[in-house]
């Protein structure tokens, strides 16, 4: 196994350009600058971005966002993983792969053997995907006829969206909204970072929604490969009879197409399945209720991945951790 320079990885990572974007270079170097230490490995054509937590007495956490990348035998990956993660003195390797839903019965024991299935997932398992691969009338067309209402009533009560690189007001936008629905906010750092990080190269966009020069809800998106995400979002409390956000989603859907993208990922809803998530969303609106009442408005395909797996490597202290983090936020999270 290889240990790869961040150049050479980014040369990895562009002859796959089905990677996730959690596991590019510039999402390292995010990490990097909040805590993690970013390792990027190799064996054959089969590479990872490993993220290092540093725990008291020398001792850390492993964790690979939406990886590994690439073509190859996983069972023949992690026992180099392994070492590494040995050298580092990890508790535990956290996996969460970029893998859909449904898969083969025996796929647990043919890609992640010694692994264990853990419900403590760091990343959202279930989202719901629209498709950018028809006209903006089609994916109109396949939302909910109140979404689309909703996105033609704020054009007519004269909201407008554009790109911002006003970081300062969506991290305000973003405190508010954290406070309003009882979600973690990262840091105004965090948010500038990852911008400056994704922007130049059209990786990212912050959208604003105004009206008469007040703005009412932000969202920052990201792309790469034929994909974007939706990350972050957030609104104030005035002027919402206005419909803002809607038109804001539908812009960084427009957004997502425009940069190419044939998918557009809304990144979170309660992991449940669609029957349970149908029947039920009327009655809820705590956690992410009513993020799914809203996004599921807006079309697509509900999907999940295959969730997170635990590569124990010391049982006793994995096993405190894990009652530690049951009670306390874990440091991990796009």
């Amino acid at each position: 196994m290889q240990i790869l320079t961040p150049q050479a990885w980014d040369a990895f990572i562009e002859d796959h350009p089905e990677a996730h974007i959690l596991q590019t270079r510039p999402w390292g170097e995010l990490k990097s600058a909040f805590g993690w230490k970013p390792r990027y490995v190799q064996a054959d054509d089969l590479g990872a971005l490993i993220l290092f937590w540093r725990l008291p007495l020398g001792m850390s956490i492993a964790y690979i966002p939406r990886g590994p990348a690439g073509v190859g035998r996983w069972v023949d990956f992690w026992p180099q993983v392994d070492e590494l993660c040995r050298k580092e003195r990890a508790v535990f390797l956290r996996v969460e792969p970029d893998i859909w839903q449904p898969v083969p019965e025996d796929f647990a024991q043919d890609h992640l053997p010694g692994f264990i299935e853990t419900a403590q997932t760091v990343q959202p398992p279930r989202t719901i995907i629209i498709d950018l691969q028809q006209d903006e009338e089609e994916i109109l067309m396949a939302m909910k006829s109140k979404t689309r209402y909703n996105i033609r009533l704020a054009e007519r009560k004269d909201v407008v969206v554009n790109p911002s690189d006003d970081v300062d007001t969506f991290h305000r936008m973003m405190i508010h909204t954290g406070k309003r629905d009882a979600f973690g906010v990262h840091s105004r750092e965090y948010y500038q970072r990852a911008y400056d990080i994704f922007a130049p190269s059209g990786g990212c966009v912050l959208l604003i929604a105004e009206y008469d020069g007040q703005p009412l809800a932000g969202l920052m998106a990201f792309a790469h490969g034929d994909t974007a995400w939706y990350f972050y979002g957030a609104s104030t409390d005035e002027e919402r009879n206005r419909m803002p956000t809607y038109l804001l989603q539908w812009e960084a859907i427009r957004w997502a197409k425009s940069t190419g993208c044939k998918f557009y990922d809304l990144w979170g809803v309660p992991d449940y399945p669609e029957h349970a998530l149908e029947g039920t969303f009327l009655d809820r609106t705590d956690g992410l209720w009513g993020v799914y009442r809203f996004k599921r408005g807006f079309g697509g395909q509900l999907r999940r991945t295959i969730g997170a797996w635990d590569r124990v490597y010391q049982p006793l202290i994995y096993k405190l951790y894990q009652l530690w983090s049951g009670r306390h936020q874990s440091p991990t999270g796009t």
